[in-house]
């Protein structure tokens, strides 16, 4: 008896235990499925979609920056879809509806905490899919400048001309007037020289107009154009020229090699820059005795 008594008491205590185990199998085999199916949705879509996505874009001629961005969305895409659809085909739908609400709370949280870094985001989207804002421009902002390196959705990477990097937030970059000095196909540059009242201005004038017409990297047209722009203690005069698919350096280049040969040609013809003409004083400066001083104690006499 005691034998017919224990047998039915084994086995109400190890059903429990025959469930847990097949429960862990089941949920082996769910994961199992997960990480399988996981695996092959990414493999297509890292393998197969990206770079049709790549040829696509080739293709069309997209720019740089906007295809960055969208590789950047479907490299996001392709982990998003193959999560999803490992997660379904699994069996495991419930981590989908909660991971959901969780989500919802993280981003109503997300959204009060960091507005900057939200705001940022926002202006990424913009910058990425502006069409006159890529990697490889020369930029101004803020009294800044520098060339593109890269364009994040948080910030823009740029590299100055003293070679330092700066990352500045893409709010900034959309709240303020940015110029975009490599746009288009050409770029006015301007360089400014100062004569005296007393030196040859159409010899002057004459000058820095066949110096820009004999610099091969000059535009013929639009034509260079000198005139006088100030008068003040000296005569400003300004040329006004026009390169070709600019860039920073070529900027630099033309406008020193430029500034180089006008400064010659100048001092060859006897032209002096910038140096204001002296001016003498009349008269006798003394010390006159106070019994005879009639000028109000200036010391001043004529």
């Amino acid at each position: 008896m005691c034998g017919s008594r224990w047998y039915p008491d084994a086995v109400s205590v190890l059903a429990p235990f025959e469930e847990l185990i097949r429960a862990y199998l089941s949920l082996l085999d769910n994961v199992a499925t997960f990480l399988l199916t996981f695996a092959l949705v990414y493999a297509v879509g890292r393998f197969i979609l990206r770079p049709l996505l790549g040829l696509l874009l080739d293709y069309r001629g997209t720019e740089r920056t906007l295809r960055e961005g969208l590789e950047s969305a479907a490299s996001f895409g392709v982990i998003a879809g193959a999560l999803v659809i490992g997660l379904s085909l699994a069996g495991l739908n419930f981590i989908l509806e909660r991971a959901a609400i969780l989500v919802a709370g993280f981003t109503v949280a997300l959204g009060f905490a960091a507005q900057n870094v939200v705001g940022n985001l926002v202006s990424g989207v913009f910058i990425v899919t502006d069409s006159t804002f890529n990697i490889g421009d020369w930029i101004r902002w803020n009294e800044q400048e520098g060339v593109i390196e890269d364009i994040r959705f948080r910030s823009t990477r740029v590299r100055t001309f003293d070679n330092e990097v700066i990352s500045v937030p893409n709010s900034e970059l959309t709240a303020n007037a940015v110029t975009n000095a490599v746009f288009n196909e050409r770029l006015r540059l301007t360089v400014p020289v100062q004569v005296n009242f007393d030196d040859d201005l159409d010899t002057v004038v004459r000058i820095l107009a066949d110096a820009a017409a004999e610099n091969p990297d000059v535009l013929e047209r639009p034509e260079p154009v000198v005139r006088i722009t100030e008068l003040g203690e000296t005569v400003e005069v300004v040329a006004s020229l026009w390169i070709a698919d600019p860039d920073r350096i070529t900027y630099g280049r033309v406008r020193s090699e430029y500034a180089r040969e006008i400064v010659d040609r100048l001092e060859e013809a006897g032209i002096d820059l910038g140096q204001a003409n002296p001016q003498a004083l009349e008269g006798e400066i003394g010390v006159v005795p106070k019994s005879t001083a009639d000028d109000g104690g200036t010391g001043f006499r004529r």
